[in-house]
Order: structure tokens, then sequence, then C-alpha cells
């Protein structure tokens, strides 16, 4: 028999639906806290990018956990040790970035499932306590979500090998560092036509593997877009970029508002 996923976001795809996903990237608990009230399906942990650690990390997890959403980390590159921590800490889906070979994504999903779907240690010190239900290999092998990021020409052209790869659940693009490989200014929500049919083709190519695709946008009207065509993920900018944005206009419709 089967054992059924206690991750959220499978639910959510069995339905038919695009989850949108929240990104943290600053380690304090209040704007976590602030994050986790608007209700997102999932919000990922960036300790790529981002400025938390692990120790943070102790501390972001509760807050996502209490509001209903999916714990998900972007790990800082593919390290085993770091993924196992993370896993063992009770994330229920690793993201991990640059990966651009076949080989590199067996190494990530190997980190990610226990024996014998992979090779992972077993040593779950909070993720048995955080567990929406009752702890075990088979739980945590069919809960777990294994997202491979594609951000270079190199990934790209390795894509269909990188995509067969057994217990990968899914291809997460990093539009930044794409469009850097080939040759553009990064940003998000690319409008550039060579970038534009990147994408769909790799959504494409995912969907026929029957694995899942997210995108990282810098606005929601560009991933209410990217969910049209066919995203079962979209991210929407960041806590840190919400508060930049936020600040900016509040000084500017200050400073206006004196003018008039």
């Amino acid at each position: 028999m089967m054992t059924k996923s206690v991750n959220s976001l499978h639910r959510i795809w069995d339905g038919g639906r695009c989850a949108l996903n929240g990104w943290i990237a600053s380690p304090s608990a209040i704007t976590a806290q602030a994050m986790a009230a608007a209700k997102w399906d999932s919000l990922t942990v960036d300790l790529q990018h981002g400025t938390a650690d692990y120790h943070d990390l102790l501390t972001l997890l509760p807050i996502i956990e209490s509001s209903g959403s999916s714990p998900l980390v972007r790990v800082p590159w593919l390290d085993e040790a770091i993924i196992m921590r993370v896993l063992d800490a009770g994330a229920l889906g690793v993201i991990a970035p640059m990966i651009e070979t076949a080989e590199q994504a067996a190494r990530l999903v190997n980190a990610c499932r226990y024996p014998p779907e992979g090779g992972r240690s077993f040593g779950p010190v909070r993720a048995r306590l955080s567990w929406p239900g009752e702890y075990s290999v088979t739980s945590a092998n069919a809960s777990i979500l294994v997202f491979a990021m594609i951000e270079t020409r190199t990934a790209v052209e390795a894509l269909d090998d990188i995509i067969a790869v057994p217990g990968l659940s899914g291809i997460y693009i990093g539009p930044s560092d794409l469009a850097l490989s080939y040759g553009y200014p990064a940003r998000f929500d690319p409008e550039v036509k060579e970038l534009v049919e990147l994408i769909a083709l790799i959504r494409h190519r995912t969907s026929q593997a029957g694995i899942r695709c997210g995108l990282h946008c810098g606005t929601s009207a560009y991933a209410v877009k990217a969910a049209g065509w066919g995203m079962d993920l979209v991210t929407v900018g960041s806590d840190a970029r919400f508060v930049e944005a936020g600040s900016v206009d509040a000084t500017k419709a200050f400073r206006a508002g004196l003018t008039v």
C-alpha cells in the first residue's frame, strides 16, 4: 500500500492548482510571521542568497509550520551535509541551486531520500517532532519535495537527462542566472523572446516527464501569467524586496505630498 504524502503542496497539485510560494531572505522572526500571516501555500527559507543560517532555520520553521504553509528550504549548494540537516530540522522540501548534470541531480535525490530510494542518513532530530502525523521513513520519502534549479545554459542542454533522474520531484527555474548564462541582464519576469521560450521549453519538458515545474517571479502579475503557462509553483518576490518596495513607496509618497 502506497504511503500518502503529508505535504500540503501535493494536495494542491492533486487538485489541479498552481501553488503560490513565498520567499524568506531575512532571519527576522517578526518578518517571517508577517509573511506567514498572508497564508502562502508554501514558504521557502533561502540559505543561499538570503541572510539566514542553520540556527535561524530552527526559529523560522516553526513559524512557517504554524501558518499551515509547507516549509521549504533553498540550500546554499549541492552539499549532502546541509541538505540532510535541513531535512532533519523539518523542511518538507529542498531546492538546490545550479544543478547542471544528471549526476548532480542524482546526488541531490540521494541526499533527500531514505534507503532504498536514496542514501539519506536517519536522524530526524526535529522533523520527528514537527511532522504532520507519525514520522517514518516511508512518510518522509513520500512527502519531501526535491527540486533541482535550472539556471544555466549547461543545465538546459542537459535538461532531458536531469528530469529523467528517478525521485526528482521537479525543476525550479532561476530566471536571473538563466538570463546571465544567455547573455542578458539578470532580472526576474523576463520578456525577451529567447528567455520566455526557454522557460516554456523547460515547463513543457518537465510536464512530459511527469514532474513539477516552478518559477521565481518578481511580481504577482507575472506569476499569474506563469500559472497560465502551466507552472505548478510560482514564487513572488521576497520578504526583503517587499520591505524595500514598501519603504520606497512611503518615502516617495510623503515627499511628493510636500511638493503639492
